[in-house]
């Protein structure tokens, strides 16, 4: 069983919760849908995945807290469920500039355990998906806006 994790950005938290309830509970990157600035990253949930491209772009050891979270919105015990992301991890994501530090971070990113079963990635294979989340970090602080994350088993 995968999780499905969507990353979007809004003004705060009211208006996530309100996006929720919109949605019906999401999901929120629909396809063709230019009404919210929204990444799909199936399999990347950010306490985990996400957290340790945080740690190595950052330059710390990753721990499971490394990535603050807030839950806001939840479907019940089965999800979806929406949680807010900390702007220390969106300044972060934000920090990371296209180019030869991406293809150093894939290469990396690509060797975490959660991603390189039965064996590590090739080392570029991941730079699409890390400029797509910096991008949106980038669009968020710019804006003054919050990073939020829905999933969905």
């Amino acid at each position: 069983m995968g999780v499905l994790c969507d990353y979007f950005r809004a003004a705060d938290d009211a208006a996530a919760i309100s996006l929720m309830e919109q949605t019906d509970g999401g999901p929120v990157a629909v396809a063709g849908e230019s009404r919210l600035d929204a990444i799909d990253l199936k399999g990347i949930e950010p306490h985990v995945i996400l957290g340790q491209l945080v740690a190595l772009a950052a330059d710390v050891p990753w721990q499971p807290r490394l990535v603050g979270t807030e839950l806001l919105w939840s479907g019940g015990d089965e999800g979806p469920w929406m949680m807010s992301i900390e702007d220390t991890t969106r300044d972060t994501l934000a920090a990371i500039v296209p180019g030869a530090r991406t293809s150093e971070l894939s290469a990396q990113w690509g060797r975490i355990e959660e991603l390189a079963s039965p064996g590590p990635l090739p080392p570029e294979q991941l730079v699409p998906v890390i400029e797509e989340i910096a991008g949106l970090a980038r669009r968020a602080r710019d804006a003054g806006e919050h990073l939020y994350c829905w999933c969905c088993l």
